[in-house]
Formats: C-alpha cells, structure tokens, sequence
C-alpha cells in the first residue's frame, strides 16, 4: 500500500533530519565527527526466491555511517590541549572502561594526573625519575615536586688554543757557581734530554772568569756571569801594626791605593771601595765566630792578586751558568766532573711562573659553573699556558693546564699541572699521556664562601681509583673533565662547546608537547624532564567504532583491537601542542541537507495524503 510507503518515508526523511540537526548542533564540538545516514530500498521477497512484484515497499535507513575526517586545527592558549595530525585517537581510562576520543581539551586534576572534562584519565608511557621514557602504558601524571639538584660528574669543553701565541715563562736552571780552576782548558759536549747534541763549549785559552762567562753566554742556550770573591786573613791589628803594607792588582794591574791613614779593617775596605776602578767592591763582616773578615769582590770576574804584609791571596773567580733547556748530560774532554755535578744538584728557576691572579701570566683561560651534591654552584676556571716545544720543536706543541675552584687549585696543578700535547694538524694528542683527553678532578673539597666545607659529598677517600665515567648514582665530588676535541689552530682563542651535566634544585614553571607526544617540565633552573608521552590507538576499521557521548568511541568487534603506539610512527599521526581539533562538520553542507531532508518529508508526507484521498474517492463509491 502506498501507505506504507509513504510511512517508511517519513520515518527515513525523520531520521535525516535528526541526524542534519546533531550535525549542526555539534558544528563547534572539538573533536566531533559528523554522520551522514545511509538509506536502502525495501521490495518484497520470498523464502527461497526474489518477489514478482517489481513495485518497492518504500525505503529503510540502513545505517549512520560518521566520518572520520581530518578536522581544521585550531590554536589555544593551553599548553596541554593537543590536537592530532592524521590518523589514531587518544586513550582514556573512564572508571576502568576504555575510550578514545579526537577531542584533545585536557588539564590537570587535583591529584597531577592529566584528564580531559569528564575526569577520563589520559594513557600514555610513563618515565623514570631521570626522564627516560619506558614501554609501559598506564595514566599520564605530572609531578610538580621540585626538581633536585643533580652534581656534576662531566664537564666537556671543546676549545681552540691560538698556536701563534708566545711562550710566557722561562724555567733556567742554575749549572754554577763553578770554580775557574775546575772548567779553564776543557772541552764540553753539551747533550739535551731527549738525546739530540745541543753545543760544544770550548774553554781553551780562558785565564779570568770573565772571559770563560763570555765564552759560555756566547752559547746558544747557556747564559754565564762571573765574579770573584776574596776573603782576607786579616784583623784590625794586623792593619794598624806599623809597617803594615797592602798591595792589590786586577789581572796583573796594580791598584792605586792611598792606605796612608788607615788603621783598621773598616779603613782599608773604605779605600778600596775609592779606587778608580767601579767593578771592585769591599766590605767587612763577622764570619759567624766573632771575627771580622774583609772581603774583596770583583764582579766583572777579573783575576784579583792581594799582597800584604806576611801573606798573598789569588783569587780565580767564579762562573755563574743557567740553562735555558733541560740538560741529560755534559761530558768534559779534560776529564773534569764538577760541571756536571754541579748541574746535577742546581734548581730551577722560573721567570714569570704562572699566578691565577696574573692574567700576564698564562695565555687563555675560561670560566664555568658546576654543582655540588647540594645543589652550590662553584666556579671552576681553566687556565692554559704554552711551553717550549719539547726536542727539536718540529710537529709537537705542549701547552701546560691548570685548573681552580672558587679560587682554589685543584687535581694537584698547584703543584704539578697537566700537559697538553698536540701534533702537527693541531689535534690532540694526549694529556699527560692519555689520549683520551681525560683528567679526573678527585681532590675537591666544596666549600661555602667563607670557605668552610659545605657539607656536600667530597672527595673519595685517599687511595681510591676513580674510574671514567662516574658510575650512577655518584658518591663524591670527584668529576671528569674533558678535553678531547680541544685543538691548537693558528687562529683566535675560543670556546666552541662547554656543556656540564649538573645543576641546581628548579621549580616547575611549564609544560611543552613534543610533535611526539612527550610531555616535558621545565623548571626555573632552566632543566627539562620528559614526564611521560602520550599513546595513540588506531582501529583496521575506524567505522566499527561505537559512539558513546562525550565525543568518545569504544571498541566493538567490527572495529577490531586497537593499535596503540607512540605518535608520529607507522601509520599514527602527529601531536599538534597547543591546538585542538575542530569539528569536521561543513556547515554549510549540513544546512543544504536539511532542506533536502525537509523536502523528502514532505513530499513523503504527500504521498500519504494522496493515497488517503484516493482511499476516500473508493469509499464514497458507496
């Protein structure tokens, strides 16, 4: 009956009106996917055969099919709302039951856990204290304890140290004083320390102290000064004893004394220090037991010969030689020794050694903040100073490091610094023989600013091996500095990298999403920490999925099970940060529908009543 048909009609047109109208009233719902109704037609049919009848029953709605489109992203201004780039769906726990939603509007609850507005908690993988992110799924939590301090253990520092800078310091080492009795007439061969033959010094024909410290400065290496030094078996009496004579010469030249008026020591020391010649000098002093003793000096190192009543003293004179550069040995063609011993026993002295408090004192340096195991920042500084080429000086360079904390030396460099080789290209080489570039700082002791112990962790207990790197969790203060991709170029001083893995306590100040999906914490001591990332889940058939309200879906056997992983990998999309995912609904589609759905109801509506007009004409047959 046309009835019927009609009937069906209505019932179609009604169920796309309701659908048009959930539509449009859903036009603004983040998240929400719009439906279309799918309609069929009805005709009779048999049990085991199609009907005869080619006139249809009208027309049943078959199903509501949503569309899973991409909706328009939109920005917030909530650093949690997220929004996702292609395909998956958010994971939500709502009592135990499982949903997932397009709908990114999320927050944080009263207990740190991240929901969205109906208190479903978001499922993601979770991290350990140190941000590492785990397999495991379970409720997204944000901690909003502060963050504490983590000591340093690692400082790297990569550096370019300026090859054309000069060497600083100077280290001689003292070869004298020596006797010129002991040196006149010898031949010695000079060798350095790494075998290479440094210099011949011929002392052939020398007679005065002068001439061998002439011959000696002329030595490349070798720098000589001499003087000579006469004590005098003298006393006051034996000067104001009557016919007291007193007779002086330098190198054979007598001396013009006027010893007319003088009765003592202090008078005869006085006259000579008149004499027309400037190099001699005298003076009288107590020689420890109560006795004076006048003493003659001539430091241009001439050879003095003193005549005086009952006795003569000769004085040869002494060298005084320094050494630029490290000696391994002096053989002598005379057969002497006493050079060599005396070299043997001699210190160094250092011209311009280094002072931290003297920038002229080293060539670069470079400053840094690292943290103790209470969270302190301390200053350390790198200070670095070139030396003389080591051997012959062709394709290795060394440069010496010193290292301080809050002004303290540290690693022993107040002592012994550390060497730093480089090789021909300006690599590193080695430090002190490592080639790491690796030196353990184990004798740090963090101080206050009174500088008293802080009470942090210090340094292992003497005797003990530090090993790199540090095993976790640290126990004391000690640390490894760096050095290995640091180089020696003929350019400009420069910090390239210098990075420390420590720092101090930080409050929560933030939250960023990573495309992703990771939720970081930033905290006010400028650290970030992975907290968690959110999981996706896709379905083989999306359409399978069962609506049920709040812009949610579940799992039914049509959907198939879920396919969760992390997003932005295989076929999931990606995480969009603050953004949200609007409605696919095209408005203005919807609102033509809707006068097409009006339409199909009325006219469905007219057949009805021309079928009952009809039915009406046959009735008033009668």
């Amino acid at each position: 009956m046309a009835f019927n048909t009609g009937l069906s009609g209505l019932r179609a047109a009604a169920v796309d009106l309701d659908v048009t109208g959930n539509n449009i009233a859903n036009a603004s719902t983040v998240g929400f996917k719009g439906s279309k109704v799918q309609f069929g037609d009805l005709y009779a049919s048999g049990f085991l055969s199609g009907g005869s009848n080619p006139i249809g029953d009208g027309v049943s709605v078959q199903d509501v099919k949503q569309s899973f489109g991409q909706g328009n992203i939109s920005f917030t201004d909530s650093g949690l709302d997220m929004a996702i780039s292609g395909d998956g769906f958010f994971i939500l726990s709502s009592g135990g039951e499982t949903r997932y939603s397009r709908a990114g509007q999320f927050t944080i609850d009263k207990d740190g856990f991240v929901v969205n507005n109906q208190s479903m908690r978001v499922q993601g993988y979770t991290a350990d204290d140190d941000g590492n992110l785990s397999g495991i799924r379970g409720n997204l939590e944000i901690e909003t304890d502060n963050l504490a301090p983590r000591r340093t253990t690692n400082l790297r520092s990569d550096l370019n140290l300026d090859s054309r800078q000069p060497v600083l310091e100077s280290r001689v080492r003292d070869v004298g004083p020596l006797s010129l009795g002991n040196i006149a007439g010898e031949q010695f061969d000079v060798t350095y320390s790494d075998g290479t033959p440094a210099y011949s010094v011929d002392l052939t024909g020398v007679t005065t102290a002068r001439m061998a410290a002439d011959r000696l400065t002329s030595v490349p290496g070798l720098s000589a000064s001499a003087a000579t030094t006469a004590p005098l078996p003298l006393t006051d009496a034996d000067v104001a004893a009557a016919g007291f004579t007193f007779d002086l010469s330098v190198n054979g030249a007598p001396l013009q004394l006027d010893t007319s008026t003088v009765s003592s020591l202090a008078d005869l020391s006085a006259a000579i220090n008149r004499s027309s010649d400037t190099a001699i000098s005298a003076s009288v002093a107590d020689d420890g037991s109560g006795n004076d003793v006048l003493t003659i000096s001539h430091n241009q190192g001439e050879n003095l010969d003193v005549t005086f009543t009952g006795g003569s003293v000769s004085a040869t004179g002494d060298i005084n030689v320094t050494g630029e550069r490290t000696i391994a040995g002096l053989t002598s063609t005379g057969g002497s020794t006493n050079f060599v011993d005396a070299y043997a026993q001699s210190p160094i002295r250092i011209t311009n050694e280094f002072n931290p408090q003297d920038q002229r004192t080293y060539n670069h340096a470079t400053s840094t903040s690292i943290f103790d195991s209470l969270g302190n920042s301390h200053e350390l500084t790198q200070f670095f100073v070139k030396e003389p080429s080591p051997g012959n000086g062709i394709g290795v360079s060394e440069w010496s490091v010193y290292l301080q904390i809050d002004g303290e030396m540290v690693a022993g460099t107040d002592s012994t610094p550390f060497t730093a080789r480089f090789d021909q290209d300006g690599v590193l080489q080695s430090i002190d023989g490592d080639p790491s570039g690796e030196i353990v700082v184990s004798d740090w002791v963090p101080k206050d600013q009174n500088g008293q112990p802080n009470g942090a962790d210090g340094p292992p207990p003497l005797g003990t091996t530090v090993v790199t790197p540090i095993p976790e969790p640290p126990t004391t203060s000690a640390f490894v500095l760096s050095l290995g991709e640091t180089t020696q170029y003929g350019a400009a001083f420069g910090v390239d990298d210098q990075r420390q893995n420590g720092y101090t306590t930080g409050r929560l100040s933030g939250l960023d999403v990573s495309k992703q999906g990771v939720l970081f914490a930033r905290y006010t001591n400028g650290q970030s920490k992975a907290l968690g990332q959110v999981a996706l889940a896709a379905f083989n058939n999306t359409n399978g999925l069962s609506p049920v309200g709040d812009t949610s879906w579940v799992e039914t056997f049509e959907s198939g099970q879920p396919i969760i992983g992390q997003p932005d990998t295989g076929t999931l999309g990606g995480i969009k940060a603050s953004s949200v995912e609007e409605s696919n609904v095209d408005l203005s589609a919807e609102l033509v529908n809707l006068i097409i759905a009006q339409r199909n109801y009325q006219a469905n509506a007219k057949t009805i009543e021309t079928s009952d007009a009809v039915t009406q004409t046959i009735i008033n047959l009668r």
